[in-house]
Protein backbone atom coordinates (compact mmCIF):
# COMPACT_ATOMS: atom_id res chain seq x y z
CA UNK A 1 0.00 0.00 0.00
CA UNK A 2 1.18 3.68 -0.66
CA UNK A 3 2.13 5.58 2.04
CA UNK A 4 1.52 9.32 2.07
CA UNK A 5 3.56 11.82 4.44
CA UNK A 6 4.50 15.06 4.30
CA UNK A 7 6.82 17.48 6.26
CA UNK A 8 7.17 20.77 7.56
CA UNK A 9 9.65 22.73 9.03
CA UNK A 10 9.67 25.18 11.52
CA UNK A 11 11.40 27.56 13.99
CA UNK A 12 11.39 27.17 17.85
CA UNK A 13 10.42 30.81 19.01
CA UNK A 14 11.34 31.87 22.59
CA UNK A 15 8.03 31.91 23.76
CA UNK A 16 7.95 28.37 23.45
CA UNK A 17 10.41 27.61 25.92
CA UNK A 18 11.22 27.31 29.51
CA UNK A 19 13.80 28.89 31.58
CA UNK A 20 16.25 25.86 30.71
CA UNK A 21 15.02 26.74 27.07
CA UNK A 22 13.89 23.28 26.45
CA UNK A 23 10.33 23.69 24.48
CA UNK A 24 7.18 23.56 26.68
CA UNK A 25 5.74 20.39 26.11
CA UNK A 26 2.23 22.08 25.30
CA UNK A 27 3.58 23.31 22.23
CA UNK A 28 3.85 19.85 20.94
CA UNK A 29 0.49 19.71 19.82
CA UNK A 30 0.60 22.70 17.97
CA UNK A 31 3.86 21.16 16.06
CA UNK A 32 1.49 18.18 15.41
CA UNK A 33 -1.82 20.15 14.39
CA UNK A 34 0.64 22.41 11.87
CA UNK A 35 1.76 19.05 10.24
CA UNK A 36 -1.90 18.23 9.84
CA UNK A 37 -2.67 21.04 7.81
CA UNK A 38 0.58 20.43 5.72
CA UNK A 39 -0.74 17.27 4.29
CA UNK A 40 -4.15 18.33 4.20
CA UNK A 41 -2.69 20.98 1.73
CA UNK A 42 -0.55 18.32 -0.23
CA UNK A 43 -3.44 16.03 -0.24
CA UNK A 44 -6.45 17.67 -0.24
CA UNK A 45 -7.62 16.41 3.46
CA UNK A 46 -8.08 19.95 4.87
CA UNK A 47 -10.30 21.05 7.11
CA UNK A 48 -12.40 23.02 5.33
CA UNK A 49 -12.98 19.65 2.98
CA UNK A 50 -14.31 17.89 5.82
CA UNK A 51 -16.46 20.76 7.20
CA UNK A 52 -17.49 21.83 3.49
CA UNK A 53 -19.13 17.89 3.42
CA UNK A 54 -20.72 18.59 6.36
CA UNK A 55 -18.37 17.06 8.95
CA UNK A 56 -16.42 17.57 11.89
CA UNK A 57 -13.11 15.51 12.71
CA UNK A 58 -12.28 16.17 15.99
CA UNK A 59 -9.06 14.54 17.88
CA UNK A 60 -10.10 11.68 19.74
CA UNK A 61 -6.78 10.49 20.99
CA UNK A 62 -3.36 12.24 21.08
CA UNK A 63 0.10 11.00 22.25
CA UNK A 64 4.08 11.89 22.05
CA UNK A 65 6.87 10.44 23.02
CA UNK A 66 10.24 12.65 23.84
CA UNK A 67 13.39 10.78 22.65
CA UNK A 68 15.52 14.38 23.43
CA UNK A 69 14.61 18.15 23.91
CA UNK A 70 13.52 20.83 21.65
CA UNK A 71 15.80 23.58 22.71
CA UNK A 72 16.05 27.38 21.18
CA UNK A 73 17.62 27.68 18.12
CA UNK A 74 17.14 24.07 17.06
CA UNK A 75 15.56 24.30 13.19
CA UNK A 76 13.77 21.03 13.70
CA UNK A 77 11.33 19.38 10.94
CA UNK A 78 8.06 17.26 11.73
CA UNK A 79 7.07 14.15 9.36
CA UNK A 80 3.47 13.12 8.98
CA UNK A 81 2.54 9.39 7.95
CA UNK A 82 -0.81 8.75 7.41
CA UNK A 83 -2.14 5.07 8.76
CA UNK A 84 -4.83 3.44 6.29
CA UNK A 85 -8.01 1.73 8.21
CA UNK A 86 -11.03 0.67 7.32
CA UNK A 87 -12.62 2.51 9.98
CA UNK A 88 -14.09 6.02 10.01
CA UNK A 89 -11.20 7.70 11.28
CA UNK A 90 -8.33 9.85 9.91
CA UNK A 91 -4.91 8.13 12.16
CA UNK A 92 -1.11 9.96 11.95
CA UNK A 93 1.68 9.18 13.02
CA UNK A 94 4.13 11.74 13.65
CA UNK A 95 8.17 12.04 13.61
CA UNK A 96 10.34 15.65 14.51
CA UNK A 97 13.66 15.60 14.07
CA UNK A 98 16.43 17.92 14.34
CA UNK A 99 17.12 19.09 10.63
CA UNK A 100 21.06 19.80 11.37
CA UNK A 101 21.89 15.83 12.02
CA UNK A 102 18.55 14.16 11.55
CA UNK A 103 18.34 12.77 15.22
CA UNK A 104 15.20 11.72 16.39
CA UNK A 105 13.41 14.18 18.86
CA UNK A 106 9.82 13.37 19.36
CA UNK A 107 7.95 10.69 17.96
CA UNK A 108 3.46 10.84 17.69
CA UNK A 109 0.02 9.24 17.24
CA UNK A 110 -3.31 11.04 16.48
CA UNK A 111 -6.57 10.02 15.75
CA UNK A 112 -9.59 11.31 14.76
CA UNK A 113 -13.18 10.67 13.91
CA UNK A 114 -16.33 11.93 12.24
CA UNK A 115 -19.44 13.55 13.45
CA UNK A 116 -21.85 15.07 11.60
CA UNK A 117 -23.34 19.03 11.96
CA UNK A 118 -25.58 17.43 14.90
CA UNK A 119 -22.37 16.49 17.20
CA UNK A 120 -23.18 12.76 16.66
CA UNK A 121 -20.70 10.42 15.81
CA UNK A 122 -20.14 9.08 12.05
CA UNK A 123 -19.61 4.72 12.58
CA UNK A 124 -19.15 4.75 8.24
CA UNK A 125 -16.59 6.69 6.10
CA UNK A 126 -18.13 9.68 4.82
CA UNK A 127 -18.66 9.06 0.66
CA UNK A 128 -16.05 12.33 0.32
CA UNK A 129 -13.74 10.30 2.25
CA UNK A 130 -14.01 7.08 0.76
CA UNK A 131 -13.48 8.44 -2.47
CA UNK A 132 -10.56 10.61 -1.32
CA UNK A 133 -9.33 7.31 0.02
CA UNK A 134 -9.79 5.82 -3.54
CA UNK A 135 -7.76 8.77 -5.38
CA UNK A 136 -4.84 7.90 -2.91
CA UNK A 137 -4.89 4.19 -3.11
CA UNK A 138 -5.09 3.83 0.44
CA UNK A 139 -8.25 1.68 0.67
Amino acid sequence: MKELRASKEFEIRFSEVDSMSFVWHGSYPLYFEDAREAFGKKYGLGYLLIFDNGFYAPLVELSFQYKKPLVYGMHPRVDIIYQPTEAAKIVFDYEIHDTADESLIATGHSVQVFMDRDYQLVWSNPAFYEEWKRKWDVL
